[in-house]
């Protein structure tokens, strides 16, 4: 097993997990933690219990684990702290370094308020020995006990889930791939787990600007680190945090015989008629993650379903409380799905849309049972309706 470093005596010995269950919408993962030599021995997170062994392996081929002084818990997640109560007793840190929101999260989670607790706040530093960390609280992003560690001297951001991504490889740094890789993982992370909290992530951004860090690297909590890139995910994050799109549709549908899925071909027909790009989207093969990682940049939904027991289909009516938890901003969006007597599935879509605050093209298309060919040109033709909207659309940055 080689040892990964960032830099000199600072190593990742995290641990990389490819069993992921599908329904959480990517194939793996990695939990990352780093380990600091200096004159106190630093932990810097942990991993999930599951995958332990790794952890361990990779701290052993270092040091004793023993040896190891510190801990800082930047982020109380399961994923980085199933394995805090196995890690404690072997380690028997002097200190361990976390907020106020942590520690109590800490001890909600195994119930030890004997452990040596260390609570800072944002500005205060310790002395490692020939390092220093800086601590920065970013509460809600995404936790209330979240908070960034930053090591001075090396210029390296431990940002606990920030700028991470669910990606499982055998490669650890940014520049070892394709930078479009992980910017990708990135965004679905960002789409699927930050969205809602963009005027928060808006508000971190300018305070690091303030700071003027001299940040040389970004070790998150999954997926790569931004060792020669830091400044293209954080040129990211500003744009996402802002909520700007480009002029792009995404047509999400579900289908119970068929109607309500030639709708939705037609319309996206009538959308690249007007040069606006679209993407057909059908909840039988596309996971809901996918679509609001293609949201993210996009400014227009179109939602279609039938009615059935008075609503909308159950795929969809999942999908429209996944959006509502994310909070999309500066978008604007259409409705439409068939019908046997009642249609009240496109009023549910126009109800979500309007508690979204998405700004919406009209009261959406019904058509009863299945379209007819005038239908279908009606169908077209509400596409072109939907892509002027779309081009006429300029909202501007989203408002803290």
């Amino acid at each position: 097993m080689n040892d990964i470093k960032l830099a000199k005596g600072i190593y990742w010995v995290g641990a990389v997990d490819r069993d992921i269950p599908p329904s959480s919408g990517y194939a793996g993962t990695s939990y990352n933690a780093y380990l600091i030599i200096d004159d106190k021995v630093t932990l810097v997170d942990g991993v999930k219990k599951s995958h332990r062994d790794q952890f361990w392996a990779r701290i052993r081929n270092i040091i004793d684990p023993a040896k190891i002084d510190y801990m800082i818990v930047n982020h109380v997640e399961p994923d980085h702290s199933s394995n805090f109560p196995e890690i404690i007793s072997t380690i028997k840190p002097e200190k361990i370094f976390c907020s106020a929101p942590g520690k109590e999260a800490i001890i909600a989670h195994f119930h030890d308020a004997s452990w040596p607790f260390e609570v800072v706040k944002s500005g205060n530093e310790i002395s490692l020995g020939e390092r220093t960390v800086q601590f920065i609280m970013t509460r809600m992003l995404h936790w209330p006990d979240s908070m960034f560690s930053y090591l001075k001297e090396d210029g390296i951001l431990f940002s606990n889930d920030a700028f991470g991504q669910h990606i499982a490889s055998d490669d650890r740094f940014d520049d070892e791939v394709d930078i479009a890789e992980p910017l990708r993982g990135a965004k679905f992370f960002y789409a699927n787990n930050l969205n809602l909290l963009s005027p928060l992530i808006k508000k971190t951004l300018r305070a690091l600007d303030t700071m003027d860090l001299g940040l040389r690297m970004i070790a998150p909590d999954h997926g790569y680190i931004w060792r020669s890139h830091p400044d293209k995910i954080l040129e990211a994050y500003a744009e996402w945090s802002c909520q700007k799109h480009s002029k792009k549709a995404l047509v999400v549908y579900d289908t119970k015989w068929k109607s309500t899925e030639i709708m939705a071909h037609a319309i996206a027909q009538g959308i690249e008629e007007k040069n606006v790009p679209v993407q057909l989207c059908s909840l039988k093969t596309w996971h809901r993650g996918a679509i609001m990682e293609e949201f993210l940049t996009a400014s227009t939904i179109v939602m279609g379903s039938p009615t059935i027991n008075n609503g909308v289909i159950p795929s969809m009516a999942a999908f429209l409380h996944y959006i509502t938890g994310l909070k999309p901003k500066n978008k604007i969006g259409a409705s439409f799905g068939s019908y046997g007597w009642g249609g009240e599935g496109v009023r549910q879509i126009n109800s979500t849309l309007d508690d979204l605050k998405i700004t919406r093209v009209d009261d959406g298309l019904r058509i009863k049972f299945v379209p007819d060919e005038a239908q279908l040109k009606d169908c077209v033709e509400y596409g072109h309706k939907i892509a002027e909207a779309t081009l006429a659309f300029n909202p501007g940055c989203a408002k803290d």
